[in-house]
C-alpha cells in the first residue's frame, strides 16, 4: 500500500514567521508541532516516489526524511512557494546525471521556464490537462479558484477502488470545481487560518470555518487540512467536523481503505 507523506504543511511564508513572536511562532522555534515548512507531500510506494509541489524547503524536506534523489514531480500552480525549489532539484538532477519529470497543466508550464528558463536542460517539462499515470494512480487535474492571487490546480488520484485529491491552494469553490471532490476517500485542502476575518476579495485560501461548509456538500470519508498560517496553533483544540485532522511535518498516511497514520 502506498504511503502519503507530508513534506511540509505550512502556507506561503511558513512558520516561524521571522518577525513574529506570537505563542505560535515561538513554539515553532523550539522545534515544536507548529513548525512548518512550505506545503508538500510525497507518495511513497515502497521503492520509490514522486511529489507533489517543489517550494523553497525542497531541500529540507529532502534531508528530514533522508532522502537524496527525486526524479517525478507534479505541480498544482506557479507561486513561490510551490516551485521555489525547482533550481535546486535541477541541479541535483544534474548531478545525479538524469533528467527529472515535470508534470503540470500546459498553461502553468510556460510560467515556470519564464521564472527559471534553465530548467529545462535537466528537467522535461510535461502536461497533465489529460490525465497521466504515475506508480498506478490514474491522475486527473483541474483549475481551481484561487481568490485574489488567481488559480490553482487540484490534482484526483485513483487507484484499486481508492480516491483522494489534493487541494492546497483554493477558496470559494463554485459545483464545478469542487465536483471531483465528492466522496473522496481522502481530502487533502489548504486552510490558511481557523477564521480569517479579512474581506473575502484579499483572500486567497479556504479558513476552517469555510472548508467545514465544504465538507457537508463533497463528504469526503476523511480530511486533512494543510497549508497552514501561524494563526494554527496545532496544540490548540479546534472544533473541527468529524473525520478532520491538522496535518504535521513528517506525518505519513496509508493511502487505502481502513487508512490511518503509519
Amino acid at each position: 500500500m502506498d504511503t502519503l507523506v507530508f513534506l511540509g504543511t505550512g502556507d506561503a511564508m511558513g512558520v516561524p514567521r521571522v518577525y513574529c513572536s506570537c505563542e505560535t511562532c515561538m513554539e515553532a522555534r523550539t522545534g515544536g508541532q507548529n513548525a512548518r515548512l512550505r506545503s508538500s507531500v510525497l507518495i511513497d510506494n515502497g521503492s520509490d516516489f514522486f511529489a507533489i509541489d517543489c517550494g523553497p524547503d525542497w531541500r529540507r524536506q529532502m534531508e528530514l526524511q533522508g532522502l537524496r534523489h527525486m526524479r517525478r514531480l507534479l505541480i498544482t500552480h506557479a507561486h513561490f512557494d510551490h516551485i521555489g525549489g525547482l533550481p535546486e532539484w535541477a541541479d541535483a538532477c544534474r548531478w545525479m546525471g538524469y533528467r527529472g519529470e515535470l508534470y503540470a497543466p500546459a498553461e502553468v508550464i510556460p510560467i515556470i521556464l519564464r521564472q527559471y528558463p534553465w530548467l529545462g536542460g535537466h528537467i522535461d517539462m510535461i502536461p497533465c490537462d489529460n490525465g497521466i499515470e504515475l506508480d498506478g494512480w490514474q491522475i486527473s487535474t483541474w483549475r481551481v479558484n484561487h481568490g485574489k492571487n488567481g488559480y490553482s490546480y487540484a490534482y484526483k488520484l485513483e487507484k484499486a477502488e481508492y480516491t483522494w485529491v489534493y487541494c492546497s491552494d483554493s477558496i470559494s469553490l463554485g459545483p464545478e470545481e469542487y465536483a471531483p471532490m465528492h466522496g473522496a476517500d481522502l481530502l487533502v485542502l489548504g486552510t490558511s487560518f481557523y477564521y480569517e476575518a479579512a474581506e473575502l476579495s484579499t483572500r486567497s485560501v479556504y479558513d476552517m470555518t469555510e472548508a467545514a461548509e465544504l465538507l457537508k456538500i463533497v463528504q469526503p470519508a476523511r480530511t486533512v487540512y494543510t497549508h497552514m498560517s501561524h494563526d494554527v496553533d496545532i496544540r490548540k483544540d479546534y472544533i473541527l467536523p468529524e473525520g478532520v485532522t491538522l496535518a504535521v511535518t513528517g506525518m505519513r498516511l496509508a493511502l487505502g481503505r481502513g487508512q490511518s497514520e503509519v
